[in-house]
């Protein structure tokens, strides 16, 4: 570990004390900045603070399919197909649970690590500042933000690779270095620090920072796949979920959290966070902006019919809509400030631009078409990859018919290319598509824009020109949502039986309400939140860790056999989605659902970090394989 983790991600926080990229090899007394200096006032903390967030914002930026673990969650669900063109392996490795090389998922491994080094940081040096006593509550709110923010990582790290090293301090020992068991050790060390910060931090919302009620949620989230992955309690309206042991730090010393204290956290969430569902389910979109819709009212050019009945008030650029709006709770936010020029090790260029929007947009026009408007209106061209799969459509689709009901937020999360879309056509080499793309993240153009490769966000006010000179890449600024009051509503239904608080979001999106049932709450998680990164470990939790082909996961990871699939370009070619190697379902019982630890980082820990099962390299089944 610390040949590798510590000592180079540590280069990644330099930026917080000097611009070179060589802050290890930098004499301290020319830069004057060492930790026993350095924070030396309120601000040097913030400044600490804001490079652990931005850790996030490299995930979600740049490359999604080296190191966005919210897309990769996607990809390996059965929501969606691996897809792009022919050379995109990366992807189609990820939706088969293969790899194409023995380090492909080591970038979040190294990022993960990287801001758990910066929140440490924080914690050991936060009071280097001499505070005034009127800076007490500054002073825990930062605290309590770094100990939330590395129970986060924590959180993603173990749900990627499982077991790991716990590293909790900056001076790294012997003993921190050995891989340990992520249910007896290392979640207990996420719930203290997520506890930490729900009672360091305040209530006081502030935009792109954690909270008490962030904190909050976020315990529950933490729990509850501890409680049905590790515990195998699949249904916890039960409440049948053991406690969980903590660990005695600032800010908590409770002995232990159990289901009824979770329950309790999200409940004051709903009692006093202030968060509201908005109205309008779409106005959560960039697609439901006021320009556009305007441009539906207009009766000039094109129209874009499914936002033509929203109030205008609800669209996405609205107050209390959009970005920032009343129900997003944690988020990743984007900027203008994207930049060829960033640099570093991390393909961090394009971390400000929300790189979803690029990996989901349409491919359709990549080779021959230029994304024209008038085959794709009001949504722009994209890499096409992670293509919604006709499982995800088919299924909702049999909901509606047996309940007898049209759910808003099937057509809110997905594009129906052949109906919505008047001649589009496919890309030649387009692999596993489905007819189906996504509409949450889509990049949208308007009639208004000058040049095709324009985005929306170019006529919104204050803006002035792309970061990075490529509108594609560089303008998408829709905030990625991470947690959502409606997932505080339906994780109460679920911890407790209690559907009044599911029946506020089948309301909204016009499901006749119903009682409580395992079945209703996997349902509904899995239409609100479509494509938001949540599905993957949502169905590992209500599979346990001792999968047959019987449980959740793998039997719904498997229902993808046989889907027809257009491919090529060719539609109605009879071919069919068939896994890689072998089956989702033997792959996912391989492997647990957790991908392959870095061989790189394997081997500079000399043996005290071990490989995954169902990752030996020498398996065929776990390698790439060229199916088209």
């Amino acid at each position: 570990m610390k040949k590798y983790i510590i000592s180079s991600l540590a280069v990644l926080s330099a930026t917080v004390f000097t611009s070179c990229n060589d802050m290890l090899d930098t004499d301290p007394r020319v830069t004057e900045m060492t930790q026993a200096t350095f924070p030396g006032k309120p601000a040097d903390v913030e400044a600490l603070n804001a490079a652990t967030y931005s850790i996030m914002n490299v995930m979600g930026g740049g490359d999604s399919d080296n190191q966005n673990p919210f897309f990769w969650w996607e990809v390996m669900s059965d929501n969606c197909f691996g897809s792009g063109g022919l050379q995109d392996n990366k992807v189609k490795s990820l939706h088969h649970l293969v790899e194409m090389s023995v380090d492909q998922y080591e970038e979040p491994f190294k990022l993960l690590y990287g801001g758990i080094q910066r929140a440490n940081n924080t914690i050991e040096t936060i009071d280097n500042v001499p505070w005034k006593e009127n800076e007490k509550t500054r002073r825990n709110q930062l605290l309590g933000e770094a100990y939330f923010m590395r129970g986060l990582y924590n959180l993603w790290l173990t749900q990627l690779f499982g077991d790991v090293p716990l590293i909790t301090s900056t001076t790294v020992t012997e003993e921190m270095e050995q891989e340990v068991s992520a249910e007896e050790v290392i979640y207990p060390q996420i719930l203290s620090d997520m506890v930490s910060g729900m009672n360091l931090m305040s209530t006081e919302k502030s935009s792109g920072h954690a909270n008490k009620f962030v904190a909050e949620s976020f315990i529950a989230r933490a729990y509850m796949f501890w409680a049905g992955f590790y515990k195998n309690v699949s249904e916890l309206a039960s409440g049948s979920a053991p406690a969980i042991s903590l660990v005695e730090q600032e800010g908590c010393t409770a002995a232990s959290l159990s289901q009824a204290d979770v329950v309790n956290y999200l409940k004051d969430v709903v009692a006093n966070g202030g968060y509201k569902l908005c109205e309008d389910f779409r106005s959560l979109w960039q697609y439901s902006n006021s320009l556009l819709w305007d441009e539906a009212q207009d009766g000039e050019g094109h129209a874009y019919a499914f936002i033509k009945d929203m109030k205008r008030e609800n669209c996405f650029d609205m107050p209390g809509m959009g970005n920032g709006n009343t129900e997003e709770i944690f988020q990743i936010q984007f900027m203008n400030a994207s930049s060829w020029d960033i640099g570093g090790a991390y393909n961090a260029q394009r971390m400000y631009s929300n790189y979803i929007s690029v990996f989901w947009g349409l491919r359709n026009g990549a080779s021959n078409q230029n994304g024209d408007r008038n085959l794709t209106y009001p949504f722009n061209q994209g890499w096409g990859q992670g293509t919604p799969s006709c499982n995800i459509w088919d299924d909702w689709t049999a909901a509606e018919k047996a309940g007898n009901y049209e759910d808003l937020r099937k057509k809110a999360s997905l594009i129906d290319l052949d109906n919505e879309l008047v001649g589009y056509t496919y890309e030649k080499d387009d692999c596993e598509e489905s007819g189906y793309s996504v509409k949450k993240y889509a990049e949208v153009n308007l009639d208004a824009c000058e040049a095709n490769n324009d985005t929306w966000w170019s006529k919104c006010p204050g803006y002035n020109s792309s970061s990075l000179a490529n509108k594609m890449q560089g303008d998408h600024f829709e905030d990625f949502y991470l947690m959502r009051y409606s997932d505080v509503l339906l994780m109460l239904t679920e911890l407790t039986g209690d559907a009044q608080y599911m029946n506020q979001v089948q309301k909204r999106a016009g499901v006749p309400e119903t009682a409580y049932s395992l079945k209703a709450v996997q349902d509904e998680r899995r239409w609100e939140f479509a494509f938001e990164g949540i599905r993957f470990n949502d169905m590992r939790r209500w599979t346990g860790n001792n999968p047959t082909e019987s449980s959740y996961a793998p039997k719904a990871l498997q229902a993808q056999k046989g889907k027809q699939i257009v491919c090529l370009g060719q539609k109605g070619n009879k071919r069919t989605m068939e896994h890689m190697t072998c089956s989702w379902a033997e792959r996912y019982i391989a492997t647990n659902g957790f991908v392959a630890k870095p061989q790189k980082q394997i081997n500079l820990m000399d043996g005290k970090l071990t490989q995954n099962p169902g990752w030996d390299a020498s398996d065929p089944k776990t390698q790439y394989k060229v199916l088209y």
